[in-house]
């Protein structure tokens, strides 16, 4: 149960509902079965890993949870919702306004501040200027980097890109954190203080879902599903590997919040 289910006593709701998805990719003659028959449900507020080795589909599952990719068949509610059968520009939407991303390679913008950065989603959803810098202002707070506000990516170190990538993944409140590799890039001491982080928003009620193939990341998550040959291996609660670091996550007033 999340944080906040647990303050207001009910239970949690579903936000991933997959329903038996399949994905098939076709090069001329070759058909290849990405997914094969895939059931997974993500209940707000919990932490899961999803690992595998590399082909093992976990990548094609990530992109499908994300909206990044269609399923070939099979029904997918997000938040109780079915997309399924969205159109591209309904499908981007809720791309937009239900799922924040943090990836590897942190895709940070190079010519503009951090600032600029985490505002980026806001731009997109059509939020006034004055409101979304101070919402901007207050996620580089949230994530310990306020001070470096004005700074460009490349003035920052890998760690801290991570950090504004996750304050930009955080931008349009979410239902949803997708994080794929999200270490991948970043030394042990680094990388547990990114796993910090995630797992401070996890402690606040965030629905984070991680992709990794590392097992020392995927120990900080309360649920591990492993995927292999296109099809859930298994599905185990564990209990979490606690962080090292500490982060402290000042209160942030979300959009739409009085």
């Amino acid at each position: 149960m999340t944080a906040a289910a647990a303050v207001a006593g009910a239970a949690p709701l579903p936000v991933v509902e997959l329903q038996d998805i399949g994905k098939v990719y076709t090069q001329g003659e070759l058909v290849f079965e990405a997914l094969r028959g895939v059931s997974l449900t993500i209940l707000q507020g919990e932490m899961v890993a999803l690992m595998g080795p590399s082909g093992s589909g976990k990548t094609t599952l990530m992109q499908v949870i994300g909206l990044l990719d269609r399923p070939s068949s099979g029904s997918y509610h997000l938040a109780g919702r079915d997309v399924t059968t969205l159109n591209e520009n309904d499908l981007a939407r809720a791309r937009n306004e239900d799922i924040g991303f943090v990836f590897q390679a942190f895709h940070l913008l190079p010519r503009q501040t951090l600032l600029e950065n985490v505002e980026v989603p806001l731009v997109y959803a059509g939020v006034p200027p004055r409101e979304r810098r101070a919402r901007a202002l207050d996620l580089l707070e949230r994530v310990g980097l306020a001070d470096k506000a004005g700074s460009r990516p490349s003035q920052i170190s890998g760690g801290q890109k991570q950090r504004v990538a996750v304050a930009r993944a955080l931008a349009g409140s979410p239902r949803l954190l997708l994080a794929d590799e999200p270490t991948g890039n970043l030394d042990t001491r680094t990388s547990e203080e990114v796993m910090a982080l995630f797992c401070a928003l996890h402690a606040e009620g965030t629905t984070v879902v991680i992709v990794t193939h590392e097992a020392d990341i995927g120990a900080y998550a309360e649920r591990v599903v492993r995927v292999r040959d296109g099809l859930i291996e298994s599905d185990s609660q564990q209990t979490p590997k606690r962080p090292s670091v500490v982060v402290p996550l000042p209160s942030v007033q979300f959009l739409g919040e009085a």
